[in-house]
């Protein structure tokens, strides 16, 4: 069962091409970056890189963990429904 979860995610040679990207935000979103980057000793447009950049590396360490999911399943090494409880359970004791 595969999802052909790799030919669905942008590799960077396929936007290769771009040397530069311009992004527009409204007014409000605006004001709000440079409130967040002020706060922080930086300008908005690192602030915006440093952002979307961490997303990117979240994206894709789920995408992995998603297609490690899916191949284990393939396999059949599933995790029985009560187990699966437990394990949240867990992640919410004191």
């Amino acid at each position: 069962m595969a999802f052909g979860l790799s030919n669905r995610v942008a590799s960077a040679e396929v936007f290769s091409y771009l040397e530069g990207m311009e992004v527009h935000f409204s007014p409000d979103i605006e004001t709000r970056l440079q409130q967040v980057a002020l706060a922080n000793g930086r300008d908005a447009e690192q602030l915006v890189k440093d952002t979307v950049a961490r997303m990117l590396e979240s994206q894709a360490r789920f995408v992995a963990g998603v297609q490690k999911g899916i191949a284990a399943a393939d396999r059949g090494e599933l995790i029985d429904h009560d187990d699966v409880v437990e394990r949240i359970n867990r992640l919410f004791e004191p």
